[in-house]
């Protein structure tokens, strides 16, 4: 792809999945003065954005047809799958020298399956997943862990440079995926960790925020503390990431972990206690709410 193609290239974009994270990353483009297309399978969500001057497509393949670099950050692996494969999908109306970033947190599998079909069809595909939340998204700080190939990660990091600001290039199709991965498993068991304190916390007579204050900036430190603890405190348990979306990640590095022959006990124990959660009617809520496991 020469450079000044490229250029020519970073005047549409294209957004397909509107929701918590979604919503605030397209104001993002918008602010930075992208044109963005979008189009999700419920079109009252996407009704502020096309206030706010986003363009609607009424599916996949007409996003991809208008646009040169194509976002998709939907729910599940199986909605990926279908945004691209379906009659109607991204590939359906994609053509050469085109970019598609699929920011969804899926499989290493699927995500190499996409960048394969990508290749055949003489565009190029990144696996981009992110980690930072709904605060995250909104402030336009998210970190990014990308992988496919590193010419393109180069030629589209202007772009991913909107939307967040710790963007780090993984290696081969799949590596974006499995960072991802990583940090799932590390927030999962740090999740048990803080609302633990919180709980023993409570039981020993102790201020929750003045406990809070003491642990936070030290070695206990750590982003869902910061910012997910006082949303328990407000009870406020709206979702930054939803705890079924959460079970979903938890499911997914588990089933890569037996494929390499690893056992993750404490990720094993962490999809247990959500599961449980789900079960309860709490699917829709934030991952913070795992406080309501003691309740």
């Amino acid at each position: 792809m020469e450079e000044a193609d490229f250029k020519q290239m970073e005047r549409k974009i294209g957004f397909i999945g509107i929701g918590v994270m979604g919503k605030s990353m397209v104001r993002n483009l918008m602010k930075n003065g992208y044109p963005v297309f979008i189009y999700t399978r419920t079109k009252e969500k996407a009704e502020e954005l096309l206030a706010e001057g986003a363009n609607w497509k009424a599916s996949p393949k007409e996003v991809a047809q208008e646009a040169h670099i194509i976002i998709t950050m939907v729910g599940y692996p199986h909605d990926v799958e279908s945004v691209y494969f379906d009659d109607n999908g991204i590939f359906a109306g994609a053509g050469k020298a085109k970019v598609a970033i699929d920011m969804t947190t899926s499989t290493p599998t699927l995500a190499k399956k996409i960048f394969a079909e990508a290749e055949e069809l003489g565009m190029d595909a990144l696996d981009a997943p992110v980690s930072g939340g709904d605060i995250g998204a909104k402030n336009g700080t998210l970190s990014i862990m990308v992988g496919g190939s590193e010419r393109v990660f180069n030629e589209v990091y202007s772009v991913l440079s909107v939307l967040g600001n710790n963007i780090v290039f993984q290696g081969e199709a799949g590596a974006g995926q499995h960072t991802k991965m990583c940090n799932q498993i590390a927030i999962a068991s740090n999740m048990i960790g803080v609302t633990e304190a919180l709980v023993y916390a409570k039981k020993a007579g102790l201020d929750p925020e003045r406990m809070l204050t003491s642990i936070s900036t030290g070695a206990a430190g750590s982003w869902s503390m910061s910012n997910l603890l006082p949303r328990v405190l407000k009870e406020d348990y709206s979702p930054g990431f939803f705890i079924k979306h959460f079970i979903k990640d938890m499911g997914i590095a588990l089933d890569e972990a037996k494929k390499m022959g690893l056992e993750l006990p404490g990720l094993a124990l962490a999809e247990k206690m959500y599961k449980s959660l789900a079960e309860k009617g709490e699917e829709n809520s934030g991952t913070q709410a795992l406080i309501k496991y003691w309740n």
